[in-house]
């Protein structure tokens, strides 16, 4: 998708010093957010996203395996492109949570510098290669002294035979391989980008669309063949976990039911959404199916987080590509039991009035990158 207000933003460059790029390279499109710093705030100057089905022969919005040679080169094309105008090389990218590991594990309440030489040694149990192939980084989940029912102190536990239980404490570990690292450097290298850092993508989402809130809020992140739930509390990720279903489940269940190519079912879905009607038939019902599944496995996973810190999460927020679909918040509304919105990254930039409206209908889908390029803004100042 081609940025429609490219002459707008000419207006608006600047210096490239000033000026940054989001790079946000998902399984079945590439999109990019620039930004320039303006009196201290963010200002945004163009964004652009690059189907990346018609590089493995496959129709627009299909999920793709390519090889790094077909991600360079769209890249590069995007980067090209005269219509999205990109000007600066200056950059950070976003690695998929597929590519990385997650884990809360718990261990004893140790001093920090003690703690630092158990982590590496824990998390060899739940990284399935040597930790020498990965690069690990961790953070201590503070302890909350006001949970929302009970008391406030947590009382000492104790095993069977009655001796205490030392007390533990949450960390949580992430983990990228080095040769998930040594394949981004190259996008980059090959595209003469200077890229201070590659942030795995839900990282980028919470700056993008999370305030200072503190109460448990779950990320639903709906991508083409995965959905991503996170629970943030407190701006600290708490828990992840991801569901085989997206947004092309509900392509391919239109194509199937109403006898329509993919491309065609593809085209619905993005035009019409709940609200469409293909062939005499409402295709509410049909996309309703993927939906339910997937808020019915993301209801499970708020329950368990209620259930093992008795806390109710207050909102949820839903991004990605899949979560631009028309009516969608209205189906996810009556599936919890709590606050549900689309996720508006473009509300942390400033932009014209007069794209307030097609910058809400499309921000879910560019929370990445645009979270990307707020962080590299802020490596400026």
């Amino acid at each position: 998708m081609a940025n429609p207000f490219s002459d707008f933003f000419d207006s608006f460059l600047k210096k490239q010093g000033d000026t940054v790029l989001g790079i946000d390279i998902g399984s079945s499109s590439i999109k990019v957010v620039q930004l320039r710093r303006k009196n201290g705030r963010a200002l945004l100057e163009t964004y652009g996203e690059l189907a990346l089905g018609p590089y493995a022969g496959k129709s627009i919005g299909e999920a793709t395996n390519l090889a790094p040679e077909k991600i360079i080169e769209a890249l590069g094309d995007l980067l090209k492109e005269k219509e999205v105008n990109i000007t600066t090389h200056v950059c950070g990218m976003a690695v998929p949570f597929s590519a990385s590991l997650m884990s809360v594990i718990e261990l004893p309440a140790v001093p920090i510098k003690q703690l630092a030489s158990m982590v590496p040694i824990e998390a060899r149990k739940y990284i399935p290669v040597p930790i020498s192939e990965v690069a690990l980084d961790w953070s201590l989940i503070p302890k909350d002294n006001n949970p929302e029912d009970g008391d406030n102190e947590e009382k000492p536990k104790t095993d069977a035979n009655g001796n205490p239980i030392p007390p533990k404490i949450e960390v949580l570990i992430v983990a990228l391989h080095n040769d998930t690292i040594s394949r981004y450097k190259d996008i980059v290298a090959k595209n003469s980008l200077d890229a201070t850092f590659f942030e795995i993508e839900i990282f980028s989402t919470m700056r993008s669309i999370l305030d200072q809130d503190t109460n448990p809020i779950m990320i639903v992140d709906i991508g083409a063949t995965t959905t991503k739930l996170f629970i943030v509390e407190r701006g600290i990720l708490r828990s992840s976990h991801m569901i085989n279903r997206g947004s092309q489940s509900i392509t391919n269940s239109l194509s199937k039911s109403l006898g329509l190519s993919v491309d065609d079912a593809e085209i619905i879905k993005r035009e019409k959404g709940m609200l469409g009607v293909a062939n005499g038939i409402g295709i509410k019902d049909i996309i309703t199916i993927t939906l339910d599944y997937i808020f019915t496995e993301a209801n499970h996973i708020v329950l368990a987080y209620q259930k093992k810190y008795n806390k109710n999460i207050k909102k949820i927020v839903l991004v990605g590509g899949g979560s631009a679909l028309k009516g969608i918040v209205d189906v996810a509304k009556k599936n919890f039991q709590t606050e549900v919105v689309g996720g508006d990254p473009f509300s942390k930039v400033i932009a014209p009035a007069f794209l307030e409206k097609v910058l809400k209908e499309t921000g879910p889908e560019f929370a990445v990158a645009v979270g990307v390029a707020l962080r590299r803004l802020q490596e400026l100042e």
